[in-house]
């Protein structure tokens, strides 16, 4: 396989439009002017023409992934509608809705593409029925959810979740969504010049990496295998001081106290290294574990891009994605 694995590609489809109901839609629409809006709930984005862009038109997408040199794409649910905080059968039936479009599109061009599943995660039991029916009915590769859902992710009601996922054998993509759209506001001043994009997201990656490590989550599933954007967020810039509260405070577990048990419980996520500049992937690869790393480009996106790596590290991230996605066992 020649080009790279790209792990964090996000799609709309246009058959979960309204599959959460008429009150949080989803819904595309058109102002009088002609201009576009993408509602959920009473949130809206104005101006970006989902329909015309490679978010929902596959022929856009293949001959930007080819333009890019990449030679398959995880697909993965829109941030914008994970869902999360409304009414869990309507979250069900979204994500049952959802998933089966993610599939026949992925069915579609198999070549190209894999499909991450959408989960009804204030529902824990929904979101292992969701999970087993994405992946051994639908053929997904994995569950794709956010960092904020009513249920951290050290509570214990989560170990059936992520007991699920390694009876599976099925990765679990972590990657934040703007607070406030179906759920609490954490924040005001983040709506400010789209400032949660950037601060919010790290705050928030930060947070479940820390969740997941200090409430032993690696520990007691060591072959669960945790994927989080964007190099983690703010982890990266944290790690010596994250190992020091670990070792020195008193509210940190026993367990984690003794000297490396913090790094080696850190290395065993996975991250995308979606950092946007090349200082800041110089920097990742400093302080997270490289076999553990994956491309990811958020294609499309905003802050679409990347670093521009060496022929090596193309071939180590792609090495490292067919681990995480189970791509090895599927061949």
């Amino acid at each position: 396989m020649s080009g790279f694995i790209d792990v964090h590609g996000h799609v709309v489809l246009e058959e979960s439009m309204g599959a959460a109901g008429p009150v949080c839609g989803p819904e595309l629409g058109y102002y009088p002017d002609g201009t576009t809006f993408f509602r959920v709930g009473d949130w809206r984005l104005d101006g970006v023409p989902y329909r015309e862009s490679l978010f929902m038109q596959a022929k856009l997408r293949l001959e930007a992934m080819d333009e890019a040199g990449i030679s398959l794409q995880a697909l993965s649910p829109n941030p914008l509608t994970y869902l999360h905080w409304i009414d869990e059968k309507d979250a069900a039936n979204y994500c049952k809705i959802h998933n089966e479009a993610m599939a026949s599109l992925v069915s579609e061009h198999e070549d190209r593409f894999l499909g991450f599943a959408s989960l009804p995660m204030q529902n824990i039991d929904m979101a292992i029925k969701e999970l087993e029916y994405s992946v051994k009915e639908l053929n997904l590769i994995g569950g794709y959810i956010g960092t904020d859902f009513g249920t951290d992710f050290d509570d214990p009601r989560m170990n059936e979740f992520y007991a699920a996922c390694c009876e599976f054998n099925v990765p679990l993509f972590l990657h934040p969504a703007p607070s406030g759209l179906d759920g609490p506001l954490r924040d005001p001043r983040m709506r400010k010049y789209d400032l949660d994009l950037v601060i919010e997201f790290s705050y928030e990656e930060l947070v479940a990496t820390s969740m997941i490590i200090f409430g032993g989550v690696t520990k007691r599933f060591p072959s669960l295998d945790i994927c989080i954007s964007h190099g983690g967020g703010s982890t990266m810039l944290h790690r010596s001081k994250l190992r020091l509260l670990a070792e020195r405070r008193p509210s940190s577990p026993e367990w984690i106290r003794g000297p490396g048990e913090f790094d080696k419980e850190l290395d065993n996520l996975w991250f995308d290294c979606h950092v946007s500049g090349q200082m800041e992937f110089d920097f990742a690869m400093s302080q997270l574990n490289t076999d553990r790393l994956v491309f990811g480009t958020n294609f499309g996106g905003w802050d679409s891009g990347a670093a521009h790596y060496p022929s090596e590290m193309i071939e180590k991230l792609n090495t490292n994605a067919k681990t995480l996605l189970r791509l090895d066992a599927a061949t």
